[in-house]
């Protein structure tokens, strides 16, 4: 491998940028290529950018010797067969959350990577973000002890970007596989990965995109349709671990709520932790509690130092320094707990999990 990992980065749509500016802080990067099915977009990213090669078709990019690694930043439904194509390339991979749409589909991801014994890397985000990070520290070394319970909420109260995020073919659903992944990997991570036993989940669909709310502005995608929405407004769900753990989590696009909302707590039999909305612990010493305030540079997530930590970390991956965070056996398992709830939710009953 050369000094510098030339990478690729295919998809030139919103979340693309904190990629590419992640790469270009990079000093063991050469950000080679950048690759778009919409040629205008493909050719003004790269212009902007200063990128010098552009590809209109992700086999092209794939079939160029020079690049060594990918992101992928595409729909979610293109998601898989990117990075199995790419593995089969022979490149290293970091794709966007969720890994994919199905379990099946996570499991023919799971097994190219086995073949090509290339790196790929997860896009879960919240565990690169220093917070975390420090917090594990306290969890790994007994100072929570066992994590028993974690409860998650990122509630929109208007907040559907439209476009593809809401349309099901193309995102594989609403706020729980755009937003709950992150919270439910984030809980999952920190509690130590424990095998899923059981799910019981519901979702709703009871007020569509609220294109007709005047006087409130909110983030919508570029191909934002008012007349298409196919995706959930809602999901909540309990996962039981068979460690005895359970996770509590709700998310929203759109809710009749008064605010937005963020929410991450884990408790341990010797202390608790929130890392949103904002980072703490509480612990327990000679008879007493005491709410402990780290004192970090932000106390919530830092979005850009984030992705510049998961991106030095999937550099180092690939350059055979460090192994990955976040590694497809853990996009399977986050898989099966979306796939999970949605099944739970259309069932009308809790499943098991195998």
């Amino acid at each position: 491998m050369s000094e510098k990992t030339k990478v690729g980065v295919i998809g030139a749509g919103n979340i693309s940028e904190q990629h590419i500016k992640a790469y270009l802080s990079n000093p063991n990067v050469e950000l080679y290529a950048i690759c778009d099915r919409n040629e205008e977009r493909a050719k003004a990213k790269a212009a902007k950018h200063q990128v010098k090669n552009v590809y209109f078709n992700h086999l092209d990019l794939l079939n160029d010797p020079e690049v060594e690694a990918v992101s992928i930043c595409t729909w979610n439904n293109s998601h898989a067969p990117i990075s199995i194509d790419a593995l089969r390339a022979g490149k290293h991979v970091l794709v966007e959350k969720p890994l994919c749409m199905t379990v099946e589909e996570a499991l023919r991801v799971e097994e190219a990577v086995r073949q090509s014994g290339k790196v790929l890397q997860v896009g879960f985000v919240r565990r690169y973000g220093d917070n975390t990070q420090i917090l594990k520290q306290f969890i790994d070394n007994g100072d929570l002890g066992d994590i028993y319970y974690a409860k998650a909420s990122c509630i929109r109260r208007l907040g559907n970007p439209g476009g593809w995020f809401a349309d099901k073919d193309r995102s594989g659903g609403g706020p729980l596989i755009d937003l709950g992944v992150h919270v439910i990997d984030l809980c999952w991570y920190l509690m130590g990965k424990p095998k899923v036993k059981s799910i019981s989940g519901n979702t709703y669909a009871r007020l569509g995109n609220r294109a007709n709310v005047k006087n409130h502005a909110f983030y919508k995608a570029s191909d934002y349709d008012p007349n298409l929405n196919t995706v959930e407004d809602l999901a909540n769900a309990i996962i039981r671990f068979e460690n005895g753990a359970s996770l509590v989590v709700d998310v929203s696009f759109t809710l009749h709520a008064k605010q937005n909302e963020i929410s991450v707590k884990l408790y341990g039999e010797k202390g608790g932790a929130e890392i949103e909305p904002e980072f703490a612990v509480v612990s327990e010493k000679y008879d007493t509690i005491f709410n402990l305030q780290p004192q970090v540079n932000k106390l919530t997530f830092d979005f850009a130092k984030g992705f510049q930590n998961e991106i030095n970390h999937f550099i180092e991956a690939c350059q055979g320094r460090k192994e990955t965070l976040s590694p497809v056996e853990d996009g399977l398992e986050i898989m099966k707990m979306l796939c999970g709830i949605y099944e739970s939710a259309a069932k009308g009953t809790e499943i098991t999990i195998r």
